[in-house]
């Protein structure tokens, strides 16, 4: 039986298109490989970055950065992380609200930087 899980993940990157699309497809990719998941099982992606990555959003970037996952289908929503004193610039974070069956162990993403907001959740 499926239920509704949360996948979070994070990655850093220069503010260029080339670096935002290549940084946010590398961590969509590794999140729907390391969780087994179908994009049918997608319900929502939702990704913020920092107010210093202004050249793509992030859902452009994973819509036109990657042919080997379809996203057409699944609802994409950006948003400007909230500023906070001391927090890592050049950041971008995503939530993927998919359909996984129960149990299932959660495999979260943080790479190119973003393994200092999680470090719990980053590869060893």
């Amino acid at each position: 039986m499926k239920r509704l899980y949360g996948l979070r993940g994070a990655t850093g990157a220069e503010n260029t298109k080339e670096s935002i699309q290549k940084n946010v497809v590398e961590m969509c990719l590794g999140l729907f490989g390391s969780n087994k998941l179908n994009p049918a099982d997608i319900v929502s992606i939702q990704f913020t970055q920092t107010r210093d990555l202004t050249a793509m959003t992030p859902a452009a970037a994973v819509r036109r950065g990657q042919s080997e996952f379809d996203v057409s289908g699944c609802a994409l929503f950006c948003s400007q992380e909230p500023e906070i004193d001391n927090s890592p610039e050049k950041m971008i974070r995503v939530l993927v609200t998919c359909y996984m069956e129960e149990g299932s162990s959660l495999n979260h993403v943080y790479i190119n930087g973003g393994e200092k907001l999680r470090p719990d959740f980053a590869k060893k």
